[in-house]
């Protein structure tokens, strides 16, 4: 990197488009460098490329088709600090061994549109981000320009468990980023400061990163990985997710619903790392209890999302946990094959999650009287008018195979309701009763619509506020049974995020 600063505008786009196979080996190996040429699987840029174009929102909308990505990816700047030295030394590949660039590359192999690169912080890392692991994020977005890589890092989030920490992607991200974890990251200062582990730092936090003129994105990780039981929160709880969201409504948005490590069963693992409660079909608790937590929340009229991600360090075939970035789970966003559009998504709920590639389409629509939202979106009838609300919803399988070579298929989708109530005075409460599975649909409910499968119910006489979600499977399980060490290929789920109806 000779002569390259962090601030060098002209970085990024400044070798054009081909790059030699001997700068690709040197950057991310020979093995890497071979997978950039094989096909995509399923929802990727070439996916996108022939899709249609979703109009929901007018002329703002063009362009924006299923993107799928990964905001949960770890790079060997997830090392070790020795901290008998002063300031800490930093050891590399201590936790997570890929280079940024393979990591390019396998999300690009897998399908991906977009991924993020979120490395552990520790004792000093700010200065390890900046000064190590940003240039190299820069030449991995010159030498893989197809896939667009977020900037940020896995959040040392006080007094909770990680956090996706994104940052826009603006000539100072890197500066942003460094103010942030420096003066935030729980972990960050040397010698250690019990004072970062707080939720007032916490609150303190998302006061500042809200009054950004570039506003970040906060998303927790693994919210019930340190639970002890269906119920039973440990680090993460409902009643700092509420704070939270309070605080930074725009930026604080949501948890993952698919956590990472989902390779763990097959080497004899918990899915996940969930070892003492454990996932739903690979869902946490949070997300997979119909009527729990994330109904609670949307319940209350949040603006609440979930994701997936992959959370890879090391490939479940070299040892650790983990399936590459898109090989197993996607978060698909509709977007424009922008950084602000796809941010915009993620913040504002165009977002859908699948795990297998069971599908790779997913679109869920409210409409009455000529109106009609869709996906984060809220839909508005008039109690004076007809007050049907048509639930349409349409998926595509993936035609072909997946990464574990099968030909996943549908068997069930069912739509989940929930009722609108406002804020709950008990800033704990997980549960929403209104909640229920309204409709389950089989093969036989659905009809072939071009590449699509669309499925058609109406919600009679709405009388009050609602949202609306979908979730479906390959299994015949009626609610997904927790966990154990099945492989995760025989348990694909999707989950979308809500629509909101409106009652005036």
């Amino acid at each position: 990197m000779k002569g390259l600063t962090v601030m060098d505008k002209g970085f990024e786009g400044s070798e054009g488009a081909a790059i030699s196979r001997r700068r690709l080996v040197k950057y991310a190996g020979v093995g890497a460098t071979l997978a950039a040429a094989s096909p995509l699987v399923g929802g990727g840029p070439a996916a996108a490329a022939d899709d249609t174009e979703r109009t929901n929102g007018g002329s703002s909308s063009l362009g924006r088709v299923w993107r799928a990505g990964d905001h949960h990816v770890h790079s060997e700047y997830s090392g070790t600090f020795d901290t008998t030295t002063n300031p800490p030394t930093f050891q590399k590949g201590g936790d997570a061994v890929y280079p940024i660039v393979t990591n390019a590359i396998m999300a690009k192999h897998f399908g991906l549109s977009w991924v993020m690169c979120t490395d552990h912080g520790g004792p000093t890392h700010s200065k390890v981000n900046v000064e190590q692991a940003y240039p190299d994020l820069l030449r991995s977005r010159v030498l893989v320009p197809e896939v667009l890589q977020f900037w940020g890092m896995e959040f040392d989030a006080p007094a909770l468990d990680h956090h996706t920490l994104m940052i826009p992607h603006h000539r100072d991200e890197a500066q942003q980023l460094l103010e942030l974890e420096s003066r935030f990251a729980k972990r960050d200062a040397f010698p250690n400061d019990p004072g970062r582990d707080t939720e007032a730092k916490m609150i303190e936090f998302l006061k500042a990163a809200k009054d950004m003129r570039r506003k970040p994105l906060v998303i927790a990780h693994h919210a019930s990985r340190s639970a002890t039981g269906l119920g039973v929160y440990g680090q993460d709880t409902p009643r700092e997710f509420r704070n939270g969201n309070d605080v930074a409504p725009d930026i604080y948005v949501g948890f993952e619903g698919a956590p990472g490590h989902q390779a763990g069963p097959l080497i004899g693992e918990a899915r996940g790392g969930y070892g003492s409660y454990p996932t739903h079909g690979g869902f946490d608790q949070m997300t997979a209890r119909v009527g729990g937590l994330w109904d609670a929340l949307l319940g209350e009229g949040r603006r609440w999302w979930i994701t997936a991600t992959s959370d890879s360090h090391v490939h479940w075939t070299r040892g650790g946990s983990d399936f590459w970035p898109g090989e197993y789970s996607k978060t698909h966003v509709l977007a424009r094959q922008d950084y602000a559009d796809i941010m915009d998504g993620l913040r504002n709920g165009r977002v859908w999650v699948g795990t297998g590639d069971l599908i790779t389409s997913l679109d869920l629509t409210a409409s009455n009287q000529g109106r009609e939202a869709a996906m984060g979106e809220t839909l508005t009838v008039s109690a004076r008018n007809r007050t049907d609300v048509d639930i349409e919803i349409k998926f595509r399988p993936l035609d072909g195979k997946n990464a574990n070579g099968d030909r996943p298929e549908v068997t069930r989708v069912d739509l989940i309701v929930g009722g609108i109530t406002g804020p709950s005075a008990d800033l704990d409460v997980d549960t929403n009763p209104t909640t229920k599975v309204v409709a389950r649909f089989g093969p036989r409910d659905w009809r072939k619509q071009g590449k699509d499968y669309v499925i058609r119910y109406t919600l009679r006489d709405v009388e009050g506020d609602l949202y609306a979600r979908v979730r479906g499977t390959s299994t015949d399980e009626i609610e997904p049974l927790a966990d154990g060490l099945e492989s995760p290929w025989d348990d694909l789920w999707f989950y979308s995020n809500p629509v909101f109806v409106h009652v005036r």
